[in-house]
């Protein structure tokens, strides 16, 4: 089985943590769905690449988290970081976002 990618950027602004992760495969891709457009832009996402487990590690030691991708998020759900009725859907690949007060 192939081990699954995501690209993850990491930006801080004094206390905060701010981790962007997105499936490998939608880096670059634009999705439009009910009048939303949602671009997967590399400024924002392209940091490193990095397996899906290593990426969602991170979120421990991040204050807000951007997720998007159908393999990412799900993986986030199952670790209970993100609640499946918190998500947003796009086209058909899933949105996440986390904020820890």
């Amino acid at each position: 089985m192939p081990v699954l990618e995501a690209y993850v950027k990491i930006q801080r602004w004094g206390r905060q943590v701010l981790l962007a992760a997105c499936d490998a495969d939608i880096l670059g891709k634009t999705f439009k769905d009910s009048g939303i457009v949602f671009e997967v832009k590399e400024e924002f996402y392209k940091g490193f690449k990095t397996s899906i487990e290593e990426a969602i590690n991170l979120v421990e030691k991040s204050t807000i988290v951007n997720l998007v991708g159908t393999r990412i998020v799900k993986r986030a759900i199952e670790r209970g970081y993100v609640h499946p009725e918190a998500v947003m859907e796009i086209s058909g690949v899933l949105h996440a976002q986390i904020v820890k007060m």
